[in-house]
């Protein structure tokens, strides 16, 4: 997938899937986008574009690196060149976009109306559901 360096990635063309099926590796993998795991001291985990690459830190569980890399994946294909709270906010919708799939919520909905239950049932984080919710708000 070409682009300028100025122009997002175009990850529509890319057929991923969303909700519990997104695999930001693959994601990471399809823009170009290495990924490293290993010890930070101060960040769960980092984009750096000068590099092309994501560290996402060793010490978290399986499901929050996963977390993780949907949110740094979506600094990598918005473009951001720094975590100033704008980019920070766009990575966060970016990430919730492709973790929860519409279709799976509406579902949680319908038998669950406590955010905390549809938060763990998601498998999400609270700041990402809601994250989510106002993206589809806008």
């Amino acid at each position: 997938m070409q682009r300028t360096p100025t122009q997002r990635w175009d990850t529509t063309s890319l057929n991923l899937p969303r909700g519990r099926a997104y695999d930001p590796w693959e994601h990471a993998e399809q823009l170009g986008i290495e990924v490293v795991v290993r010890r930070l001291r101060t960040a769960n985990g980092r984009y750096f574009p000068e590099y092309g690459q994501i560290l996402i830190s060793d010490k978290l569980r399986v499901g929050r690196q996963r977390l993780v890399l949907s949110h740094e994946v979506g600094h990598a294909a918005l473009l951001h060149p720094d975590d100033r709270p704008k980019h920070e906010k766009q990575a966060d919708q970016f990430a919730a976009r492709n973790l929860i799939c519409p279709d799976e919520l509406a579902d949680l909905y319908e038998w669950c109306p406590d955010e905390r239950r549809i938060v763990a049932e998601l498998g999400v984080t609270t700041t990402l559901f809601r994250a989510y919710v106002l993206s589809q708000a806008a």
